[in-house]
Parts: structure tokens; C-alpha cells; sequence
């Protein structure tokens, strides 16, 4: 193993808030001495229990604590679970943002959106170029993913060099720009990496991850089977590559394209104006134009490709679209793989769009942005890092890659597999998790950002599963009798109408809990509350085994 920059000083802090042991929110701290590095601030998208919510941001206490030391956020690649929660965090603490072309270019629109573009310091970097930022250095590095312009960062500290791959693969045939710099990998291990973190999101995968271009050559057997119809093809917004493809085809076929879904005309357009993606002129055209040419010169591009119930292509297939109704005339192609989880909501649209006899092809037109085992194996071989951090995946995920660099000779007491706010502390010697800091799930609902918490999702999912009931009564205000009500309102609980049996006898056994406390001088309002709530409770239980929100409100008269 080759020496590290020799490291006098306390050791290299490694502190991940958020992204270990799920797909999403990726976010991790640097810190030596006074400073600290943040690289990638991303969000995740809410879990089924989350009622209402509509992203998911990390927990920033650590930082906003240490907020003198911060330096810089360093963006690997434009992809949600990278860049989503800056414009949330940058609110609160606001520090320079360091990112590639495309990558700044994305955020910039974030940043528009939440009126922060003329607050927020923020400089394009080029690869190979490194920043300076207080005991660090990070240079940034060419790597390939499913977004162009993705970069691994060299992290140098006096405890020694970092690699951390980003979301990566190999492809040595990109459909743009230059493929991976292999070579300024092994120059850093000649020097002595004390640490890689590598992305592990397809470490259970055996072999390497095709070439992006392969797709493209699928697209133009599919253009060339399916010459008679429309073709509507589905992907992630962000993979600007593979929109590129569909557009080379598209050209080559002598078809007019369509985009549509807020996200990919918002992509389109900075890649476009950025150079990413050059579209022949005369191909792209409005939606509205596509009654003035046939079907089958005419392609669809369109987010929803997970089965998003407000995408445009989950609107198509529940005929809540405004503009497009698909029909027989019309092959849908879902070029990606659902995200864990999404399976369902997938099948789902797959199955409405074959009710309205489209026809539906979703196997083989994706390839995967992320480095299976070989590509992982390769990265280690020629990194040759003193300790390894397994990053970017589900606690199997990065169980898996453990297992590889095992294989490759790595001690196992060298490996160290983290949970989100962990504090790793490294250096040349020695490596151990030291501390915790505070980590956890931030929700975001309409515009506001915390304030639903753990209570109100109880709530929320307490009225999901039984409902409510609304108890109304008026007492006279000096003598506390009771003069109207109880009246009782179902919402989720039971439906009035077919219920009057019920709801009667609710009734009753209200009116029994309020005039045994009101015959015992009870007059408290909470105490009051508390019996009707028993009282109801119990009874409904019994006779329904159900437990719905009960809601007394009591009023003076």
C-alpha cells in the first residue's frame, strides 16, 4: 500500500446525513479541523405511510451547528437525489455551490424557482480542475452515468486522499462527451488513496453495465418493426442521452417529435442551451401540432416511466390527458426499469395502457447508469484504497459491494459500512466510527418544510385507516346544562345513512357520559372531552371493532 499525505494533525471526519440504506438523499459531510465539505444535498420521494407528502429532505442540524466551518457544496451529478433539497438547505445555510455544466445548470432552475439565483455564490467546474476550500482540496473527475456531466470527486485533506466515485459506470462508447477518466484513477492510487466510497447501487449484479449507445440501436429496430403507428416512449427525464437517442431515431426515420411532462422540457431545454443535446432543426415540435401529421411520423417523449400518478403518461393512460388520448394505433415503450417499490404503480399504467389496445413493450430498452461487479472491481483495482466506505444503495447493496472488496484482498476491518449519521473518523493508522450526530427525514408538504412531523403522519394515517367522528354539543354558559347536541358527524367511519341504528346509539351513549359528569359537578372542558372520547370509543369498538379519530367539540351557548 502506498503512503498517504503524511498526516500529523486530528484525523478525517466522515459523516454521512443522509442516503445509506436507501435509494435516495444522498448527502455527506467532510470535516478536518475547522472545515467542512459537503458533497451532493439530494432529497428522496415519500414512503406509502407518508400521507400528503411530497418529498423528503435531509435532516441539516450538524451543519447548521457548525455553520462557520462550512466552505462549499461539492454536486456530483444532476440527478434529484443529488441536487433536490439545495434549494431547501440553501435557505438556511447558504455556502458556495461547486458543480459540472449540465449539473449547475439544473440547479440554477431549482434555484429560480425558490427565488435564491441571486443569493447563492455558485461556479461551474471543469473537469480536472480542483477548489480549494479551507484544509481541503477537491478536484473534480470524468466518470459516465445516466446524466451527462458526472464527476467523481478526489477529496485531499491532510489526513489524506478521498475517492468518491458519485453515482458511476464504465462506458468506454458514451453517446456524448468522453468516457470515464480510468487513467486519473490510477494516478490517485499510485499517490495513495486512504478511502474509497463507491457507489453501490448494482454491486449485486454480476458483469459489466452495457453502453449506453446499445439502447440507441434497440430504438432504431423498434422505429424500423413498428412503422405504422405512433410511438410514445417513456424514460427519466434527467437522461439526457437517452433523449438523445430518441431524437437520432426520431430524425433518421423522418418523425416529428414530441415532448412532454414539465421536468423533461425543463432538462431538454438547458441541456439544449448548454450543448448537451443537439436536436436537428424542424424535428421538434408543440403538442398542439400533432393533428397536422400522421401517427406514425410522430414521436412522444414523456415522463412517468414509474407509474407517477400526475405524470403525462399515467394522465394518458387514465384518459385524464388534455391533449394526447392513446389508442390501437399506438406503441408505448417504457425505456427504464421501475425504482424499488414502484413495481406496482408500473404495472398498473402498463395494464390501462393495454385495456386501451396500445401496444406495450418494456423489456430490454434500458441499460442501467450504475457500475456492476466488474466495473466496481475495476475502480478498487486500480484505486487500491487503504479503507473502503461502501456508499449510494440499500444496506444489501452495499453489502454486497463489502463482500467484493473482500474478495479483492481487502481486510474486513478496513471495510466499514455506515448508517446515516455516523461520524467515521480516519487516518493513516487507524479508522473507527467515534460519534453520532442528529440524522432524519425532513418532509415536505405544499410550502411547508417540517412542519408536518411524526404526530401529524399518526394522525393522518390514524384518519386513513378509521376515520372520524365529530361530536358537537352546546352548553349553557353559567349553569353548564346541556341545551343542543350531541350531534354526531361521520367522515371515513361508517356512511351515515345505511348506519342510523348506530349513530342513534352513539348518540345516546354521548348524551350518558356528559350528563354523568355534568350530575357530578364535572364542568372541565378537558375532562369532559376525555369521557365523550371513552365513553364513544368503547361503544364503537364493540360494536364495529374500529377505532376512529373521535373530535369533541363542545360549545358555550
Amino acid at each position: 500500500m502506498k503512503k498517504t499525505e503524511q498526516n500529523n494533525g486530528p484525523g478525517l471526519k466522515i459523516i454521512p446525513l443522509g442516503g445509506l440504506e436507501q435509494i435516495g438523499m444522498n448527502i455527506t459531510a467532510f470535516e478536518y479541523g475547522d472545515s467542512i465539505i459537503v458533497v451532493d444535498c439530494g432529497l428522496s420521494f415519500p414512503e406509502d405511510d407518508m400521507l400528503g407528502i411530497d418529498l423528503v429532505i435531509p435532516d441539516i442540524t450538524y451543519l447548521k451547528n457548525n455553520i462557520e466551518k462550512v466552505k462549499g457544496f461539492m454536486i456530483t451529478h444532476g440527478h434529484e437525489d443529488h441536487i433536490g433539497a439545495l434549494p431547501y438547505v440553501l435557505k438556511e445555510l447558504n455556502a458556495p455551490v461547486y458543480a459540472t455544466r449540465l449539473t449547475m445548470g439544473l440547479i440554477d432552475n431549482k434555484l429560480k424557482e425558490h427565488n435564491l439565483i441571486n443569493n447563492v455564490k455558485r461556479k461551474v467546474v471543469k473537469f480536472g480542475q480542483t477548489i480549494s476550500l479551507g484544509e481541503f482540496r477537491i478536484e473534480f473527475i470524468k466518470t459516465n452515468h445516466s446524466i451527462v456531466d458526472a464527476a467523481a470527486l478526489a477529496i485531499y485533506s491532510p489526513a489524506g486522499i478521498v475517492v468518491h466515485t458519485g453515482d458511476f459506470k464504465v462506458d468506454y462508447t458514451p453517446v456524448f462527451g468522453d468516457a470515464i477518466d480510468l487513467q486519473r484513477f490510477a494516478e490517485l492510487g499510485k499517490k495513495g488513496v486512504l478511502a474509497l466510497m463507491c457507489d453501490s447501487t448494482n454491486a449485486e449484479r454480476p458483469g459489466f453495465t452495457a453502453s449506453e449507445r446499445t439502447v440507441g440501436k434497440t430504438f432504431d429496430a423498434l422505429f424500423e418493426e413498428h412503422k405504422n403507428t405512433r410511438i410514445i416512449i417513456a424514460t427519466f427525464a434527467s437522461n439526457v442521452d437517452r433523449v438523445q437517442q430518441i431524437i437520432n431515431s426520431a430524425y433518421k426515420f423522418g418523425r416529428k417529435v414530441v415532448v412532454e411532462g414539465r421536468s423533461m422540457v425543463n432538462t431538454i431545454e438547458v441541456a439544449t442551451n448548454l450543448g448537451c443535446l443537439s436536436i436537428p432543426e424542424n424535428t421538434l415540435i408543440e403538442v398542439e401540432q400533432l393533428k397536422n401529421y400522421p401517427d406514425e411520423k410522430t414521436v412522444i417523449i414523456t415522463t412517468g416511466s414509474q407509474g407517477e400518478s400526475m405524470a403525462a403518461l399515467s394522465r394518458m393512460a387514465s384518459s385524464t390527458h388534455r391533449k394526447i388520448s392513446i389508442g390501437p394505433s399506438d406503441t408505448v415503450i417504457f425505456s427504464s426499469s421501475p425504482i424499488p417499490g414502484n413495481e406496482k404503480a408500473v404495472t398498473n399504467v402498463i395494464n390501462e395502457l393495454l385495456e386501451k389496445g396500445a401496444d406495450v413493450i418494456f423489456q430490454d430498452v434500458h441499460v442501467s447508469g450504475h457500475a456492476c461487479q466488474e466495473e466496481i472491481k475495476l475502480i478498487y483495482t486500480l484505486v487500491h484504497p487503504k479503507y473502503a466506505i461502501p456508499v449510494h444503495g440499500e444496506y444489501k447493496h452495499m453489502k454486497a459491494q463489502a463482500k467484493i472488496a473482500t474478495d479483492l484482498g481487502m481486510a474486513k476491518e478496513n471495510i466499514f459500512i455506515l448508517k446515516s449519521g455516523d461520524v467515521l473518523e480516519l487516518t493513516e493508522e487507524k479508522a473507527a466510527v467515534v460519534d453520532k450526530v442528529p440524522v432524519g427525514d425532513i418532509l415536505v408538504d405544499g410550502l411547508g418544510v417540517g412542519d408536518v412531523g411524526n404526530v401529524v403522519l399518526r394522525d393522518r394515517q390514524h384518519l386513513a385507516q378509521d376515520g372520524i367522528l365529530i361530536v358537537v354539543l352546546g352548553l349553557e354558559t353559567y349553569t353548564n346544562q346541556l341545551v343542543c347536541g350531541p350531534d354526531i358527524v361521520s367522515r371515513g367511519f361508517v356512511y351515515v345513512k345505511e348506519s342510523d341504528e348506530l349513530m342513534e346509539e352513539a348518540r345516546y351513549v354521548v348524551n350518558e357520559a356528559v350528563n354523568n359528569c355534568l350530575d357530578k359537578g364535572i364542568a372541565d372542558w378537558g375532562k369532559l372531552k376525555g369521557a365523550i372520547r371513552d365513553s364513544l370509543g368503547d361503544y364503537v369498538w364493540k360494536k364495529t371493532k374500529r377505532r376512529p379519530m373521535i373530535l369533541p367539540i363542545i360549545m358555550e351557548v
